[in-house]
C-alpha cells in the first residue's frame, strides 16, 4: 500500500475536519435559528457541493484561487508560491467540497434542542454565547461528532476535486484515492486491492458509528419540544 499517500489523506482530512468544526458551528447555528426568508439561499449554497460535479467545483475553486486571482496574488506574494497543486490548495478545496458534511448534522442537531431549556436559560441571566456552550452544545454532541467524522471521511474518499485542484504529485498531493486509481493504471491490482479494502472498512466504521450516534440522538431527544 501507499502509506505516504496514506499518510498525506489522514492529515488533510484531520486538517479540514478541524477547520470546518470551526467554521461548521456559527453557520450552522444561524441556519438552525435563523428566521430570514433568504436563508434558503445559504441553505442552497451551503448544499450545493452535494449536486455539484467535482469537476465543476474544482474549476471554480481553480479559478478563484488561481495565480490570476485575488486570491492567489495574494497568497503568492505572501509566500512566494502558488495555491493550486499543493497541499494548501488540496487543504480548500476540501473545506469547501465537504461543508455540508458538516454544517448539515450541526444545524439539525442544534434545531433538536429543546427551545424552554434555551429560553430558561435566557430567563437566568446568561447571554446568547454562554447559552450555545453551556446549554446547546453539549447538548448536540451526538449531531456535532457525527459532522466531525463524517467531514473527516468524505475527505478520505475524495478523487474529483483532489485531482482537479491538486494533481497527482507524490508526497504533496497524491491522496489514497488517487492512488488507488494509479494502481489500477499501471495494472497493479493487488496494491489496488489492499488499500480499497483499507478504505471499504473506513467507510463501514464510520456508517456504524454515524448511525451509533444517530439512534442515541433520537433517544435523547425523541422530539422537538
Amino acid at each position: 500500500m501507499d502509506w505516504i499517500a496514506i499518510s498525506l489523506s489522514l492529515r488533510l482530512a484531520a486538517l479540514t475536519a478541524l477547520i470546518l468544526f470551526f467554521i461548521g458551528l456559527p453557520v450552522a447555528y444561524w441556519l438552525a435559528t435563523s428566521r430570514r426568508r433568504w436563508k434558503f439561499l445559504v441553505e442552497a449554497v451551503v448544499a450545493l457541493p452535494l449536486v455539484l460535479p467535482p469537476t465543476v467545483l474544482g474549476f471554480y475553486i481553480l479559478l478563484a484561487v488561481g495565480p490570476r486571482s485575488p486570491i492567489g496574488k495574494f497568497y503568492e506574494s505572501l509566500t512566494g508560491h502558488l495555491l493550486p497543486f499543493s497541499f494548501q490548495g488540496l487543504l480548500i478545496a476540501s473545506v469547501l467540497y465537504s461543508l455540508p458534511f458538516t454544517v448539515q448534522p450541526f444545524a439539525a442537531a442544534f434545531a433538536a434542542v429543546a427551545s424552554k431549556l434555551i429560553e430558561a436559560s435566557w430567563c437566568l441571566g446568561e447571554s446568547r454565547l454562554a447559552t450555545f456552550h453551556r446549554i446547546i452544545l453539549p447538548l448536540s454532541w451526538p449531531g456535532v461528532l457525527t459532522g466531525i467524522i463524517l467531514s473527516f471521511a468524505h475527505t478520505i474518499g475524495e478523487f474529483g476535486v483532489v485531482l482537479m485542484v491538486g494533481g497527482n504529485l507524490p508526497g504533496v498531493t497524491r491522496t489514497v484515492s488517487i492512488s488507488i486509481y494509479d494502481a489500477m493504471q499501471s495494472l497493479d491490482y493487488a496494491r489496488a486491492g489492499k488499500t480499497s479494502l483499507l478504505l471499504l472498512l473506513l467507510s463501514f466504521a464510520v456508517l456504524s458509528v454515524v448511525y451509533t450516534l444517530q439512534r442515541n440522538f433520537r433517544a435523547l431527544w425523541p422530539q422537538k419540544s
